[in-house]
């Protein structure tokens, strides 16, 4: 069964996201400490995360 343009567009935002998450992590090594820490507390405290995503797809 082929995909409807909607599954398509949303696995593009998932590569953009991907391209995106990419540029997070190849930034990383230039960042402080402290700023490394406020980051991943941004991160954790983002919502809808990725987590939230994955279990929404994997709802029945």
């Amino acid at each position: 069964m082929p995909l409807s343009g909607e599954a398509i567009r949303l696995m593009n935002y998932i590569d953009d996201v991907a391209v995106t998450l990419r540029r997070i992590l190849a930034l990383i090594p230039t960042l402080t400490a402290e700023e490394r820490t406020r980051i991943a507390d941004h991160l954790e405290h983002s919502s809808p995360n990725a987590d939230d995503v994955a279990k929404a797809l994997a709802a029945k």
